[in-house]
């Protein structure tokens, strides 16, 4: 069996119009390995990123359909977490991104 690190855990933050609100209030979103548990996001977003992790949401993104002409088709599901850190932290290498 592989060992998992924790840049396998954590796939890409995900930036949009909204997470780039919640960054401001030290929270921050993920998009995550299907398999990752929650203890597993803390863990690896606590190593990776210095901080420390007050609490962890998953949720499962269900794929929606898409249509290219006469070609139906579905796009993929995926993992999301959101993590709120502790206070007085911050994820300086996101905060320039939105």
């Amino acid at each position: 069996m592989n060992k998992v690190t924790d840049n396998d855990v954590i796939i890409r933050p995900i930036i949009t119009e909204k997470s780039s609100r919640l960054m401001a209030e030290g929270i921050y979103v993920f998009e995550v390995d299907r398999r990752a548990t929650k203890s597993r996001i803390k863990e690896a977003v606590e190593r990776l990123f210095n901080v420390r992790v007050e609490k962890v949401n998953v949720m499962n993104v269900k794929p929606k359909p898409r249509r290219r002409g006469i070609y139906t088709g579905r796009t993929r599901s995926w993992k999301k977490a959101v993590v709120r850190l502790k206070e007085g932290y911050r994820i300086s290498q996101l905060e320039g991104l939105h």
